[in-house]
């Protein structure tokens, strides 16, 4: 029954469940891809479940103070997430972000109410493609401001609030909407925090489902491989994941590798082909998916997570014709 909520932080959550027979068909493979959209949050990313997840596990363990500020390192769907969770709980809050990620994300984030600090890239890196150089130096740049302000540290590579929004609310969601029938579970890494909350969650229910990491070809932190490829156009992940705590004692089946031109081409599918507008690790998830059915997979159900919408990426290559 629809209902009228308190404020868009009652939004958050609860995504559509969507099969893509659609892209199945065209690949010739067989099997079932369900696609949660968790771009229909009202941040346009899965970052705002983490974001919520983090900031009321701060405020339970009193180490938020009221009107306190907030800062964080992002590329941008993590800072609109807190902008928004951040705005509506009266917490000023400070996104900081490298150059290379794209503008409108700095943009959304201000238009939410954020201070923005963009910090610049190595003379190396290229715009839109955030190597972890940069992203040491964004975070170089979040422990000042953090440390000048006596501000909270969102800390999203280390608030258990990030993975436990996903073992207690995303995880569920799938499946109860699949009734348990499930086979599969494949994400792209950033922090590890959906992969962890959610593989960990449907272990749970039934060990038998097969979970499996999605990394960048060329920058395979997970998979324990040498990264040679650092300039990759895969937003978010693939070299900033401080230590894997995330992925401590939590099971993975596999490592998937995806190309940036494998995760271009498949979420220009999914969206001419299935109406989702995707980000670049969308469609890695779906590439991903794409080969686990091909393989010894085939056959099988497996989950993935359109992680954020593709209107953060119209400044990229993504969408270039």
């Amino acid at each position: 029954m629809s209902q009228v909520l308190k404020s868009a932080a009652e939004a958050i959550g609860n995504t559509p469940l969507v099969r893509l027979d659609r892209l199945t068909s065209l690949h010739g493979v067989k099997g079932t891809i369900l696609a949660k959209l968790e771009y229909l949050n009202p941040g346009f990313s899965k970052k705002d479940r983490a974001a919520l997840g983090i900031i009321e596990e701060a405020e339970n363990l009193g180490i938020l103070s009221p009107g306190q500020t907030v800062v964080e390192l992002t590329s941008g769907n993590m800072g609109t997430g807190l902008a928004i969770v951040c705005g509506l709980k009266g917490y000023p809050f400070v996104a900081v972000m490298s150059k290379g990620n794209s503008e409108e994300r700095a943009r959304m984030m201000r238009s939410l109410g954020a201070e923005v600090v963009l910090v610049d890239q190595l003379p190396t890196s290229s715009p839109g493609q955030v190597s972890g150089g940069d992203l040491d130096l964004v975070d170089k740049a979040a422990k000042k401001i953090t440390k000048q302000r006596q501000a909270f540290r969102a800390d999203q590579f280390y608030r258990d609030g990030n993975w436990q929004a996903h073992y207690y609310n995303t995880a569920p969601e799938i499946w109860e909407a699949t009734n348990g029938d499930l086979d599969g579970f494949a994400d792209f890494l950033g922090s590890g925090g959906t992969y962890k909350g959610i593989a960990k969650a449907l272990k749970e229910r039934n060990s038998d489902i097969q979970c499996f990491v999605v990394e960048p070809e060329g920058a395979a932190v997970a998979a324990g491989q040498t990264v040679t490829n650092p300039n990759h156009p895969i937003q978010g992940g693939g070299y900033i994941i401080p230590e894997l705590k995330f992925l401590d004692k939590v099971p993975v089946d596999g490592f998937i590798q995806i190309s940036g031109d494998e995760a271009q081409k498949t979420t220009k599918e999914l969206a001419k082909y299935e109406g989702i507008f995707g980000g670049y690790s969308s469609g890695a998830n779906v590439a991903a998916a794409l080969k686990l059915l091909s393989g010894n997979m085939s056959g099988k159900t497996i989950a993935v997570v359109i992680c954020d919408s593709g209107l953060k990426y119209l400044s990229t290559k993504l969408w270039d014709e």
